[in-house]
């Protein structure tokens, strides 16, 4: 008899507290299919929705989580080709559906998309039901720990750089902040073919992983002029693209102030500071810069992914640092908060 209760994780935004309970088993509708949560990634705006950062979501109560890899539990009807047993991948949100574009048949992004695990229940939990449409195939030899990270710690840095940013081939590249999102922004670096890759962190550790990951070179604002180094490194030339993977502003004024002429600086570190940059309009005008925001991706970008990862040309083999039952999912948290043991992606194993 299949169960009808699972563990899961809920968070109560009125007290902002996470705890572990035993909620129903979700039904699968029409179109949609039951997951088995097999992995499932703590992110840093899961944090931050927890912490009250983000602005507030329309749930009152929610099961977060917006990375996840699984096999398929169960599928409703209307559901084309997914069968039970499947391993998949979920993409970390679906369109909406009502906006004009979703409505309209226009072939442009969805203008209202809703996140996994904060405008419906996500992947802290045994099982998650998501739209067969948010599905990408997961082959074997891909752990589900490494699969879980595509959609978001991989995903989103790929898409950053490679569409929103442009990086082109023989490009000088700089990239702030070396956590979940920037150690596979080194790699979608190198693997884009960029010809000088800087790395800006102010943890030697951090640091030290970057050129692991084949940074060509790692700085320490905290012991030397970012500035200065850079321009030596490009042969004063500056970065044709900076990154902004921290979330922080001094970070972005940094990222601008480095690039070159025509220069791109993408904002993918994700935060409420007003963004202020010492660089005056004028310049900005001079030089061509260009300050760009950055979030999401589509489907053909995870599946271009796992291909990488399946062919070994792109290695996740590092990036789990921790891995968590979910009855201790509140320590994963904390570990993330604190940033305990340098973490780059700690994981649920429900």
């Amino acid at each position: 008899m299949a169960k009808t209760t699972m563990r899961a994780a809920r968070f109560d935004r009125a007290s902002r507290q996470l705890s572990v309970q035993d909620v129903p088993v979700p039904e699968p509708g029409p179109g949609e299919v039951l997951i088995r949560v097999e992995a499932a990634g703590i992110c840093a705006s899961d944090l931050h929705m927890i912490d009250g950062i983000l602005p507030d979501f329309p749930l009152d109560h929610v099961i977060p989580g917006h990375e996840g890899a699984g096999t398929i539990a169960r599928v409703g009807a209307a559901v084309p080709l997914w069968q039970v047993g499947q391993r998949v991948v979920l993409l970390a949100g679906r369109n909406c559906g009502v906006c004009r574009h979703c409505v309209g048949g226009s072939t442009k992004a969805c203008l209202k998309p809703l996140v996994m695990g904060q405008n419906y229940n996500g992947s802290w939990a045994e099982h998650v039901v998501v739209p067969f449409s948010v599905l990408v195939a997961l082959p074997e030899n891909i752990p589900f720990e490494q699969a879980a990270l595509i959609p978001d710690a991989v995903a989103t840095p790929y898409t950053g750089m490679v569409h929103r940013g442009r990086l082109g081939l023989g490009e000088a590249v700089g990239l702030w902040g070396i956590g979940g999102l920037g150690v596979h922004a080194v790699q979608t670096a190198r693997l884009a073919g960029a010809a000088l890759i800087i790395a800006i962190d102010p943890i030697d550790a951090a640091c030290q992983r970057a050129l692991e990951l084949g940074a060509d070179h790692a700085l320490n604002p905290r012991t030397m002029d970012v500035h200065t180094e850079v321009m030596r490194l490009t042969n004063g030339e500056g970065l044709d693209l900076a990154v902004d993977l921290a979330g922080v502003n001094a970070a972005l004024d940094q990222a601008v102030s480095c690039l070159g002429r025509y220069g791109r600086a993408v904002i993918i570190g994700m935060c409420l500071e007003p963004v202020h940059l010492t660089e005056p309009s004028v310049m900005l005008g001079y030089m061509n810069h260009e300050v760009l925001g950055h979030d999401g991706y589509e489907q053909r970008d995870i599946t271009g992914l796992v291909r990488l990862v399946a062919s070994g040309k792109l290695d996740l083999s590092r990036s789990v640092s921790h891995v968590v039952p979910l009855e201790e999912v509140a320590r994963g948290v904390d570990r993330l908060r604190t940033k305990e043991g340098n973490p780059v992606r700690i994981v649920v194993k429900p």
